[in-house]
Parts: C-alpha cells; structure tokens; sequence
C-alpha cells in the first residue's frame, strides 16, 4: 500500500524550489497559485533567506503550493493517483495539500484558506509572546507529566522521543529549567504556540470562512492528525483541519494508522525529509522515499507503482460508502438493523479499538445497497462497511 504525506511549517529551506522551476509548467502552475495567494512564492522559494521565509503568513502558502504543484508533476493525470495511493496524510499545515489532493477542496480553495490561516495563526501569535520547544528523549510518562505541570501543552506528538511542548515563553523557561530526566529541550524559531488554546481566535476565522467553501468526499482515505482516524466526509475533513489550529497534531497516531492499514511504502512531497525521518525510526520495514527534487520524479513514480494499489473506496456515481475510521471490532448499531432506509448523519454503528469506541455515523442519506461487515467482525481502517445509493439519485 502507498501513502503520501505533506511536510508542515518548519520544513522549507531556503531555495528548495529553484531546482523545480526550471520546468516551465511547474513556474506556470506556482505563478498561479501566486496569483491566488496574493504571494510571490516563486521569490520565496527560491531567492528569499530562512529567516523571511520562516514568517508564519508566507511559511504555510509557500509549502501547500510546493505540494500541490509538485503532485501534478508526479501525477500528471490526477486520476491516475486515485487508483493507486491508498491513503494520504499532513502533518499540521500539511493537512490542506493532502485535501486537496484527495479531491476534498481545490488548489485554489487550498491556497486561499492557507492565506488566511497563515495570517490569522500570525496575528494570534501576536497577541501573547509564546513559542515552542522539542523535547528529544526522555521517559514519554515522564516528559508529558512535566508538560502539563508547566501548563504547557504538548502540541505535537511525532511518537516516541520526539514532543513538542508549546506555552507562554515564562512557561517554557521554567520547564527548561526543570527539565524532565534524560530529555534534550530544544527551543524552536517559530512565531507562536501553534496547535494550543492560543491559536483559538484563529480556528473562529478560518470557521467563518470554511462556511462557504464547496467540498466533496475524498477520492482517497484522509488520515486526520485529531486522533489518526481515516475521515472520508469532505465536511468534517475541513472541518478537522479548521479545529486542529488549536489542537494538538497526533503525528503518533496516524503513524498507528499507517502500521494498521499494512503500508509498505511511504512518499513525503517536498520540501522532503522530516516526516520520511520519522517513519524511517517509528515503522520498520516501510520503505520510504523523500521527493526533494524534479531529477528525482522517475524515481518517485517507479516507487509508486512499486507500492500503489487501487483505493479500497473508489466511488461510483451511484454509491456511497460509509468507511471504518479506524481499526478494531465493529458493533452494529440497533437502529440500523435491518433497516433499508439510512438517514443522513444516523449512526451505523461503533468500532471498538482499543483506545475508545468510535461512533460511526453516515455522511449521507440513502438506500441500504449492501452492508460489508457483519456485527462483531474486525476491521481496519477505511475498510467499506456499507453501500448506500444516495437519495434523489437515479
């Protein structure tokens, strides 16, 4: 199985995209997604210095676009990656290039919502001097106990070894000072504590603004950094990507999630190499490959076909499926049994796993077609578990 991920804020360096505009489509593509951001991200990527071009409002544009220009040039014809990737995935700001790719919102719509989201999550960082520090090592019981007796917040957690706390600057000095046995703290050059409670006036902006955006349910499973759960509602896919401004990204379990649905090969877009890092050391025996180049792209499509098979929710435009979030044991629900009618939002049932039990509602209306599992069978994530024919389809 193949999945794609999407590099968040923190992964460009200067000039990473020099190399890429020497084809004259990539330029073409990038210029108009410029034109849609209000940004010259043809001058970031490639002339301007780290320090320009770690400021949050141009970061977050600058990194969608890279994506989403580079997985036309892997993927020329974007239905030929329909039929082979079998999940995708971003890490924080990453999210939106891995919604778009999946069919969930457009390029444009992407680049408009990260304009603002780079905005608001400045503004926000304005407000209260915060900021950020990486916690290497160090007992994981241990590091988030400290965490939390500082009133900070552990705001990315990329497994074992590797948290971010986020707080005021006063919090993290004080937790700097009494660090946790054997751990490294590392302070982080960002603008802000992003994913906390301080992002919040942020997430009310991008709110509004999701309210008009157009969706549709992704072509591909979205592993979503709330929880690791596979979303396959357009809806909740934005909405989750909204919220997770002020929520901590659980990079640990969607690394879960990969180990789960049996992922053999891992693809990061540029700029590439943390999140490829972190599964190199986390998933072993996952075969990973960092684009960081266009001489690389034949490559990056050998591994692809090395690894891709065709996604298990296809769509028809017949049929919707409604999809396991994640894996454990599924309970169908009393309502739903037997019934040959399914109303819109209606719980089908949960998947017990062994962390909770995830409620399964469906996005959508309609007729029973077939179910896919029977009460009590395992399951994984994004499997199908049932077949509805929308309603007013014909």
């Amino acid at each position: 199985m193949l999945v794609i991920v999407a590099p968040g804020q923190g992964a460009q360096t200067s000039g990473f995209l020099t190399p890429w505009l020497e084809d004259p489509l990539f330029a073409a593509r990038l210029e108009w997604l410029s034109t849609v951001a209000g940004l010259d991200l043809v001058h970031y990527g490639t002339v301007a210095d780290d320090e320009t071009i770690r400021d949050t409002a141009i970061a977050q544009p600058l990194l969608v676009g890279a994506g989403l220009v580079a997985a036309l040039d892997l993927f020329p014809h974007p239905s030929d990656a329909f039929g082979m990737v079998g999940a995708v995935a971003g890490h924080s700001v990453g999210e939106l290039t891995a919604a778009a790719g999946a069919g969930v919102i457009s390029a444009e719509q992407a680049m408009v919502l990260v304009r603002e989201r780079g905005r608001a999550m400045a503004d926000a960082a304005a407000v209260t001097p915060t900021g950020m520090s990486a916690v290497l090592g160090g007992d994981r019981d241990e590091v988030l106990a400290a965490i939390a007796k500082h009133g900070l917040t552990p705001a990315n957690d990329n497994g074992p070894g590797q948290i971010v706390a986020a707080g005021t600057l006063a919090q993290l000095a004080a937790f700097a000072d009494d660090a946790p046995a054997k751990a490294r703290i590392m302070p982080l050059k960002v603008a802000g504590a992003f994913h906390t409670s301080h992002m919040e006036p942020a997430v009310a902006r991008l709110e509004r603004l999701s309210r008009s955006v157009s969706v549709h349910d992704p072509r591909t499973p979205v592993i979503s950094n709330r929880d690791g759960q596979i979303v396959h509602a357009g809806r909740e896919v934005l909405s989750r990507i909204v919220g997770q401004i002020a929520r901590p990204v659980r990079w640990d379990l969607c690394l879960e999630t990969l180990s789960d649905l049996g992922v053999t090969g891992v693809l990061e877009m540029p700029p590439a190499g943390t999140l490829t890092g972190i599964i190199k050391r986390q998933l072993k025996g996952v075969e990973t490959f960092a684009l960081k180049t266009p001489d690389q792209l034949d490559a990056a499509r050998a591994f692809c076909q090395k690894h891709g098979e065709r996604s298990l929710i296809e769509t028809s435009p017949t049929w919707r499926m409604v999809v396991s979030p994640a894996k454990g044991t599924f309970h169908l629900a009393d309502a739903a049994r037997g019934q040959e009618l399914i109303e819109a939002g209606a719980t089908i049932g949960d998947v017990a796993s062994l962390r909770d039990r995830i409620q399964v509602p469906s996005q959508h209306g309609g007729q029973v077609v077939e179910w896919l599992v029977e009460d009590g069978d395992l399951v994984s994530p994004g499997q199908p578990l049932l077949r509805l024919h929308p309603e007013g389809v014909h």
